[in-house]
């Protein structure tokens, strides 16, 4: 029965990523058409911004390529790190985001979404007004980081500083808090093909909590202390209040390969095989040390 029911999974997972790709090629091929009849209207306007919401920003640049940008924790260093992209094609831009979302930024543009400089492309031309651009974009750029900063009242003396750290600290909470939910919903968009394929996961299931994952999305009902009643939860704000998401997504691992035995074989194949990739590696290094 277990066989069977791999069989089927690898031939939907197969054809599933038959369709993705084809999916992804007509996709690219609409944004593409899209970008090369709006190509003029494009370097009128000297730009777009698409996509502003901390982290993510996307804008389209006077000549068509797409700017990036995301912000990703970089565990090694213990912090977070803002990364910019250039992005070339629209058939590149369909792989990272969702073509419906992006023709509906085009959409939804304003008047004050027009108008991105790019600064090194102006600095290369050596346009003599480069200097001037560069520093107003980082000005702006300044600008704009430091609105989306919290205000900190000025403390005095020890007990003003007190006060200030506990409004600090109650913001930062609710920041880290959104930022934990769009962890939830990006789960959820990035696995929406792939939920409707497989049952639904149970993730906890104790006497006053149940969370589980399936078609649509995270599901759960929780007894919060001190009270008697069950309260639902199923939005990535209502999750995150309970549960953090570094948890949600380890016990969900663990909940997969145990109801799919399979899975963590795999896993652990891909494993021996990357540590005798690697042995190999180091062998033939081995040969160039002194």
């Amino acid at each position: 029965m277990e066989a069977r029911r791999n069989a089927l999974l690898a031939d939907m997972a197969r054809d599933a990523s038959i369709e993705r790709t084809d999916f992804l090629a007509r996709a690219g091929e609409q944004l593409d058409r899209f970008m090369s009849s709006h190509g003029g209207r494009i370097r009128q306007l000297g730009g777009i911004v698409l996509i502003d919401e901390d982290p993510d920003y996307l804008a389209v640049a006077s000549d068509g390529t797409f700017r990036s940008r995301s912000r990703v924790y970089d565990e090694a260093r213990g912090e977070w790190i803002t990364e910019t992209e250039v992005i070339e094609t629209a058939a590149e831009l369909a792989e990272l985001y969702n073509p419906a979302d992006i023709l509906q930024a085009f959409a939804d543009a304003e008047a004050e979404d027009v108008g991105i400089q790019d600064s090194a492309a102006l600095a290369e031309s050596g346009d003599e007004d480069a200097g001037s651009v560069a520093e107003d974009a980082y000005a702006g750029a300044a600008d704009q980081w430091a609105a989306g900063q919290p205000e900190v009242p000025e403390a005095h003396d020890e007990q003003s500083a007190a006060v200030a750290l506990y409004e600090l600290a109650l913001d930062y909470q609710d920041r880290s808090q959104r930022t934990e939910a769009g962890l939830i919903e990006g789960f959820e968009n990035a696995g929406t093909a792939l939920l409707g394929m497989v049952g639904t996961v149970v993730i906890v299931d104790d006497d006053d909590e149940h969370l589980s994952l399936g078609a649509g999305g995270f599901r759960g009902r929780v007894i919060p202390e001190g009270a008697t009643s069950w309260q639902d939860i199923s939005s990535p704000d209502q999750i995150v209040r309970y549960y953090d998401p570094t948890d949600i997504f380890g016990d969900l691992a663990e909940a997969i390969a145990d109801a799919y035995p399979a899975v963590a074989a795999e896993g652990e194949d891909e494993g021996a095989e990357g540590d005798e990739d690697a042995e190999d590696d180091q062998a033939g290094d081995g040969d160039d040390r002194r």
